[in-house]
């Protein structure tokens, strides 16, 4: 899997990565998101998400949700605590329509009054959506918990009283400090000629005033263990336990994915999923996940049970993790757990708007990307030994911490 990379004269890198299927993907991920707001600032990332398709320079809203719905494709964006994308699909000969609709929309935007004003109503609806939601909700609660006072603690919806104040001058500051043309990656999957390419990002991209970073993210320090109990009068308990994990750039973050996977991943004969709920029913929803930040990450076990049964399912949790502090893997078990992630790797490469997203991320972070080969290579190389070391180390039962809604 062959991919190729320009430098734009502002900064901007591409990358593509040729496939030979009828629909093609372009996206512009920003190196930017929740934590790099201020207080003042909380949700601005996400509402610039939401209004910047609501009118440009040479574009109402209705004739930018047109542009690529009238030929069948689509375009969309997210928004993260760390990056920000907006990306679309379409046929193949639909390339030059989607990259000069991208380029408008995040480089022309003007931000009407009257659009910033409904917009407000929009989040205002999803935010209450969200806290109507416990199972949801107990995430944002939990890393608001852990991360207590630092910027990657909030929430990327912002509150209510945040988003009232966000006008044209607020978005055009936020946007003009953090959407630095080095901090942007332009990512293509499809089927195109290279030169073709590099034409077009140059076209619709390299008119964009060179714009570096000036300011350097603040690293998260001084976690402590916590416990916490909140009254939520909900029907079922929910319930969070876990850890600070390793960062994007750690080189035992491997390790971790594939310890997750085996305990609470996507997998029906997950660890967590056979012992809460197939074999004693506790749980409907039983998981584990990890997510990596760039200076820091968290490990999460989630699941939602009756009020009666949750000390017995906190006991189940504890008790296979300490099987996994205790007992190392078997060669059985370990080449099991290897066959199961590569192959979900695989999967999800195979699916083409996931695998833009996976090569934009990694060359924003790393400026390169690892073929499915070089990736299975270092899962061949985890041994059990590795894993019985990350799970002491992420697994400390000393280290976690509880977050309960009951």
């Amino acid at each position: 899997m062959e991919y190729f990379t320009h430098n734009l004269s502002n900064g901007m890198r591409l990358v593509h990565l040729p496939s030979d299927t009828t629909v093609s993907y372009f996206g512009l991920l920003v190196n930017t998101g929740s934590r790099d707001e201020s207080d003042e600032e909380h949700g601005i990332a996400h509402f610039i998400e939401h209004v910047i398709f609501k009118g440009t320079k040479h574009r109402k809203a209705y004739h930018i949700l047109s542009r690529l719905d009238d030929v069948g494709g689509e375009i969309n964006a997210y928004t993260t605590k760390e990056e920000t994308a907006f990306y679309a699909g379409f046929l193949n000969h639909h390339y030059d329509r989607a990259m000069e609709l991208i380029s408008d929309i995040v480089f022309n935007s003007v931000f009407p009054f009257n659009e910033l004003e409904r917009e407000r109503e929009v989040i205002a609806d999803e935010i209450n959506s969200y806290n109507d939601n416990p199972s949801d909700l107990i995430f944002d609660d939990y890393e608001e918990l852990i991360f207590a006072g630092h910027p990657i603690s909030r929430n990327i919806l912002g509150t209510p009283s945040t988003i009232d104040t966000f006008d044209q001058a607020a978005i055009r500051r936020f946007m003009a400090r953090t959407y630095n043309t080095e901090e942007m990656v332009l990512c293509s999957v499809g089927k195109i000629p290279l030169a073709q390419l590099i034409k077009l990002a140059d076209k619709y991209f390299s008119w964009v005033e060179t714009n570096n970073r000036r300011f350097i993210r603040k690293p998260f320090q001084n976690y402590n263990a916590t416990t916490r109990v909140i009254d939520k009068g909900t029907h079922q308990a929910h319930c969070i336990i876990g850890n600070l994990a390793y960062n994007a750039l750690d080189h035992k973050r491997m390790n971790l994915v594939l310890l997750n996977n085996l305990l609470g991943g996507q997998g029906l004969n997950s660890r967590l999923n056979l012992s809460l709920r197939e074999k004693h029913g506790y749980a409907y929803n039983v998981e584990s996940s990890f997510t990596p930040y760039v200076d820091t990450g968290v490990l999460t076990i989630y699941f939602g049970t009756d009020h009666e049964k949750l000390a017995k399912s906190i006991k189940l949790v504890n008790k296979e993790l300490d099987l996994l502090r205790t007992r190392k893997l078997g060669i059985l078990q370990l080449r099991r757990a290897k066959n199961q992630i590569m192959g979900q790797i695989a999967m999800s490469a195979d699916n083409k708007e996931n695998l833009l997203f996976t090569l934009g991320k990694s060359i924003l972070l790393f400026n390169k990307f690892d073929s499915m080969e070089t990736v299975n290579r270092r899962i061949e190389a985890i041994t059990a030994e590795e894993l019985l070391e990350t799970s002491n180390e992420v697994f400390d039962p000393s280290m976690l911490s509880t977050l309960i809604f009951q």
